[in-house]
């Protein structure tokens, strides 16, 4: 009997057991699944990977308990490897187990010991309640945490996410949502048992919940569509800390050009509103950058971006809303985007234009200084290259949070000619000093030197026009690239949790 014969009973055993991990919930559970529109585990992470590139590992973890409901293993996103985990809603609606907690911790351990992103796609119950007490043992959460500021972190949340598997997304850079997505830490029935409160997990804990809390950041219409965007975002970053951001290669729509448009996007008036993702539309390579929370915070606009090729991270005040002013939400949205930003060596650019921190009691009682200090907190402590424009005004500490104050390791300051800033506007500290006609008039001429009386100090590296905006940015960027290839290995930096 030849020596390879002696394999087949076991090979074939070890066939048995990865089909039966393979089938997940068996094919009952697996149809019903796919026939509310969602993609089954696997097939989750077959349409987010490069083709045929998944390796799995724990697969025979659960015994009967098909992979112990939650898929797990390695993969390549645009050629770069990636550590990618599902959790099967089909199998005991993806709970988790002792087994399975192993697997995640192991999924988060690898991606640190490989320096290598971390996704994580949620739809689960929660703990299985079986009786069994974990004992002294690692919770998966530890390893996950330590990724932070180490390895991109990305959670898509595609159907009911509940207890401890659902607090990844908190914990991740970015989180996205399907619509048929709900995120919370208990379900309805343990709700109900609770508190006694009657609510549907989509009134608990879905995209217009999970969004408006700031907690899920983006949200999409299908399982694909979710899947797609987070390879969208991906392609921004590097696969570590340790890493440098990776240029595309140089098109015609990388190469320097004016802007002149910017004259009749950009109202001259500081009454007028604009809308600022036109203007960013003009600076950046392509108009399809990618916006990170577009539906929150939304006087700040955060989004990722080409300039010459090379991934940027953009800050940028939005006019449309509230004027400009920065409110709670914004700044606590800028401030986990800027850190995320630095901690994986995004250089980023500030586009100023805004009257200051929102006042008022409503934004008093919302923490506004407590938000703007987190902002400015991870922006001043940030040692990506910082870019900086006032296009027309920026006032108090809104002007500082947007990286608008001296010596904060700015690579480029710039701003428009007639740009106002300071304490405040000329028209606030007229009624705050109640000011007749002749000051009032004074102090609006001041306040319209401003720029030049800045410029005359160094305030600012130089007055451009609207027309100069994306070639100064480009070749302030280009030299800071240059520079920084000849420093040692980076190092990554902690994120800021929103």
């Amino acid at each position: 009997m030849k020596q390879a014969r002696i394999w087949d009973d076991t090979l074939e055993d070890l066939s048995r057991r990865r089909t039966h991990a393979h089938g997940m919930g068996g094919p009952e559970r697996v149809a019903k699944h796919r026939g509310k529109g969602k993609l089954d585990a696997r097939a989750r992470i077959d349409h987010l990977l490069d083709k045929g590139s998944f390796h799995e590992f724990g697969t025979l973890v659960g015994g009967e308990v098909a992979a112990d409901a939650i898929i797990a293993g390695s993969g390549l996103i645009h050629g770069m490897p990636v550590m990618v985990g599902a959790e099967d809603f089909t199998t005991l609606a993806g709970t988790i187990s002792p087994g399975s907690n192993s697997k995640r911790y192991r999924l988060a351990e690898l991606a640190v010991r490989n320096k290598i992103p971390l996704i994580m796609l949620l739809e689960g119950a929660g703990f299985r309640a079986t009786g069994d007490h974990y004992g002294r043992t690692p919770t998966d959460l530890l390893a996950q945490a330590q990724c932070s500021g180490k390895v991109p972190v990305v959670t898509a949340v595609l159907g009911a996410s509940a207890g401890h598997g659902a607090l990844i997304a908190p914990v991740s850079d970015f989180a996205i949502m399907s619509r048929q997505g709900a995120i919370f830490t208990a379900g309805p029935p343990v709700v109900k048992m609770s508190t006694g409160e009657d609510v549907s997990k989509e009134d608990l804990g879905g995209p217009d919940v999970a969004i408006a809390s700031g907690l899920i950041h983006n949200v999409a219409d299908t399982d694909e569509e979710v899947l797609d965007e987070i390879r969208r975002y991906l392609s921004y970053f590097p696969p570590s800390a340790w890493s440098y951001p990776i240029a595309t290669e140089p098109d015609e729509f990388s190469e320097p050009r004016d802007t002149p448009e910017l004259l009749d996007i950009i109202s001259r008036d500081n009454r007028s509103t604009y809308d600022m993702r036109s203007v960013i539309d003009a600076v950046v390579d392509t108009k399809d950058w990618f916006e990170v929370q577009p539906d929150f915070g939304r006087a700040i606009i955060c989004g990722l971006a080409h300039l010459g090729g090379h991934p940027i991270a953009v800050v940028a005040n939005q006019p449309q809303v509230i004027a400009g002013s920065i409110d709670s939400d914004a700044a606590d949205k800028a401030a986990h985007f800027i850190s995320v930003a630095d901690a994986f060596h995004l250089p980023l650019v500030f586009l100023a234009d805004n009257p200051g921190m929102l006042p008022g009691s409503e934004s008093e009682r919302g923490g506004i200084l407590r938000s703007g200090a987190r902002m400015f907190v991870a922006q001043t402590t940030a040692t990506t290259m910082k870019m900086h424009v006032t296009l027309r005004k920026a006032y108090g500490f809104g002007s500082m949070v947007m990286s608008l104050i001296g010596f904060d390791g700015q690579v480029a300051a710039y701003a428009y000619p007639g740009a106002t800033m300071g304490a405040m506007s000329a028209d606030a500290l007229s009624g705050a000093s109640n000011a007749d006609d002749g000051l009032s008039a004074s102090l609006r001429e001041m306040e319209l030197e401003a720029s030049y009386r800045s410029a005359e100090h160094m305030g600012f590296d130089e007055l451009i026009s609207p027309e100069e905006t994306r070639n100064a940015l480009l070749t302030s960027l280009q030299r800071g690239i240059y520079a920084r290839q000849a420093v040692a290995e980076p190092v990554g930096r902690c994120v800021i949790v929103p």
